[in-house]
């Protein structure tokens, strides 16, 4: 609540001291932070992170109202996030938001595929699985056993659930990649979902093959967000007109497959077309 007593919107900045942060992984970490509004969000919601003076970037919630607390895990991948990366407990960052339209959570059993800073959405939506009852399993991927975020996270839900872990070069789990598995889950068991998040490339491959085995996708996808109240475009996919940040960034396999650019291109900056891998 605002000092007259209305309610906050989501749109409007807010300032949130980092109260814990964790280290994931070789460039990754997690910032912690206490904020009313996070703690309704649905897992695959996103917030738009400022950074004083450098930069505002989506970035997808790790995890929501746990201790409390809830948390954005940051790649080191440009100037915005290096900034983050170097803040310390009590520094401050803006927020706005959660934005966007979340997993739908259903009921039967789940495939949950993730690569790498893409298992960040994914980990709050394994708590909500749990929460309401729903049998799945994971398979999380990485380049290496360094690369490799949540590792704790995977730990401890290994201890319960199904989990398989796969790196490019075999230094952690399996030698292989998601894709390798995915398959093999797929056509020899039954899903009734599969949840992704990762590189695109890898997402469009997860469709291609549940497609195949006539098993539903919900994918969270990551493109160039600006200003994620749905007005510059900057995100919008073609040839639906759908805007990941208002739309998505979670869509189902029904809308994906209805797509042109799913797999094959994003827009920089600019609102160019940029082949996928050549982003």
């Amino acid at each position: 609540m605002t000092l007259l007593g209305s309610p906050i919107s989501i749109d409007r900045m807010r300032i949130v001291k980092i109260i814990k942060k964790k280290i994931e992984a070789a460039g990754i970490k997690s910032l912690f932070f206490k904020d009313k509004l996070c703690f309704d969000a649905n897992p695959g919601q996103f917030l738009m992170v400022w950074v004083l003076g450098v930069d505002e970037v989506p970035m997808s919630l790790s995890s929501i109202a746990i201790n409390n607390l809830s948390s954005v895990t940051v790649a080191k991948i440009g100037d915005a996030t290096n900034k983050l990366h170097s803040m310390t407990l009590g520094d401050r960052f803006g927020i706005r938001g959660p934005y966007g339209n979340g997993f739908k959570i259903i009921d039967g059993k789940a495939l949950i595929v993730g690569g790498g800073i893409g298992l960040a959405p994914l980990m709050p939506l394994t708590k909500a699985l749990i929460e309401m009852g729903v049998e799945f399993t994971l398979i999380a991927g990485a380049k290496t056993k360094t690369t490799l975020p949540f590792k704790d996270t995977i730990n401890t839900l290994q201890k319960n659930h199904e989990v398989c872990v796969t790196t490019d070069d075999g230094s952690y789990g399996t030698c292989g990649t998601t894709i390798d598995l995915i398959e093999d889950y797929l056509t020899k068991r039954r899903f009734d979902m599969v949840y992704t998040c990762g590189p695109e490339d890898m997402m469009w491959k997860v469709l291609q093959i549940a497609e195949k085995c006539k098993t539903l996708v919900q994918a969270s996808l990551g493109r160039y967000i600006k200003c994620g109240l749905g007005l510059c475009g900057h995100c919008v996919i073609d040839p639906l007109g759908l805007r990941i940040c208002k739309d998505g960034p979670v869509f189902s396999s029904e809308v994906l497959r209805k797509t042109t650019d799913f797999g094959r291109y994003m827009r920089n900056p600019d609102g160019r077309k940029i082949p996928i891998g050549k982003v």
